[in-house]
């Protein structure tokens, strides 16, 4: 009996350091109900129970559609819809004229050396 509260004690310990170290380092916008401050505060007084209540309420997983992530402007489907075939088109023309101008001035000889 007294081994099991040996072990029980020291996976509360774990628990408890891992629920102060997770609340603490989660960045503010992942904190649900209440302010970072408080979280924290919470699992510190309150043990192995604030552990509990900070994954089970207090902790936003990261899948959570909380705070809209910014997305790249070639991965959005609404930029790419904005944007007229002819646009591209014209776009790609530019490019493919410069590419071949710098081709052009890389392939000139270079100049004479005016150095007697």
């Amino acid at each position: 009996m007294a081994r099991l509260l040996i072990v029980g004690g020291f996976l509360a310990a774990v628990f408890w350091v891992y629920s102060i170290v997770d609340c603490a380092v989660q960045p503010a916008t992942r904190h649900r109900g209440v302010p970072k401050a408080a979280w924290v505060a919470i699992v510190v007084l309150i043990p192995v129970i604030g552990g509990i209540l900070w994954f089970v309420i207090g902790r936003r997983r990261a899948n959570d559609q909380g705070v809209p992530r910014t997305i790249a402007p070639d991965d959005d489907p609404a930029f790419l819809r904005s944007i007229s075939k002819a646009e591209q088109d014209a776009r790609i023309r530019r490019l493919e004229e410069e590419l071949a101008r710098l081709d052009e001035e890389t392939d000139e000889p270079p100049a004479a050396d005016p150095r007697p």
